[in-house]
């Protein structure tokens, strides 16, 4: 039977993930810092998943959970989920946040794949995948260090995919637009193409099951961040400059 560790799998799209797994069979950890949270969300599959309550900012307390669910049950697949968005923008930094932001989204990632390699390595088997953002294509408005902790995300993935392949074990890096949970909530800004957790969920375990190196939905926003990307530099500070796309408060 295989197993799935999955960070922030307590809430949103972590736990659709989660959800999915148990459904298909597998063995599945999660964890988050709020116990309570767990209990709400798995009310009904509480004996189907293990729990953990764990900071992903912190090193060893990661590290001994991944371990302690890999002694015991095994570890097939890394899902480096948890992260923290901003709950609103704005043009001065707050850098208590970012740090923080940090030490979450782009550390906690490697936390999680640090923890998961020890298992994976000896046994040349495995697959680690990494929650970033479309957001980590652009340097966004308001969103600095998001914008930089998931273009990070990303291109630290792009070259443990080429690093890891020959030991057998795959890279996956999801990069969503906006997906409706507990974290986009906070958002006071215009989200298009908004996509349920649930839905996102079911497209991002196809993409992990194809073991696909990037992953990005939905296609149509996708796509067009990708274009907005290739654009000169100078083009691109003129177009976010526009009212329309500039919606950070000063």
């Amino acid at each position: 039977m295989k197993s799935v560790f999955i960070t922030g799998g307590t809430t949103g799209i972590g736990m659709e993930l989660a959800k999915i797994y148990i459904h298909m069979g597998w063995k599945v950890g999660v964890c988050g810092r709020e116990k309570t949270k767990f209990l709400e969300n798995f009310a009904t599959d509480q004996d189907k998943v293990s729990f953990y309550q764990v900071d992903v900012s912190n090193r060893d307390q990661l590290k001994a959970a991944v371990h302690e669910f890999s002694h015991s049950i095994g570890l097939d697949l890394m899902i480096a989920n948890a992260g923290i968005g901003y709950k609103y923008k704005t043009k001065i930094p707050d850098f208590e946040y970012s740090y923080k932001m940090v030490n979450i989204n782009l550390l906690g990632v490697m936390y999680a794949f640090e923890a998961a390699l020890d298992h994976m390595i000896p046994r040349s088997k495995g697959q680690l995948v990494a929650m970033s953002s479309i957001a980590g294509y652009n340097g966004l408005p308001g969103a600095s260090a998001y914008s930089a902790t998931k273009a990070a995300v990303t291109k630290y993935c792009e070259s443990l995919t080429l690093d890891l392949r020959p030991f057998g074990i795959y890279v996956t890096t999801i990069c969503p637009g906006f997906v409706d949970t507990p974290l986009t909530k906070q958002n006071s800004h215009p989200m298009p193409f908004i996509m349920p957790a649930d839905r996102a969920a079911q497209k991002m375990v196809k993409a992990i099951t194809k073991k696909k190196m990037i992953f990005a939905t939905p296609f149509l926003m996708a796509t067009a961040v990708r274009l907005i990307s290739m654009l000169p530099r100078t083009w691109y500070r003129f177009i976010m400059t526009i009212k329309i796309f500039n919606y950070s408060k000063d």
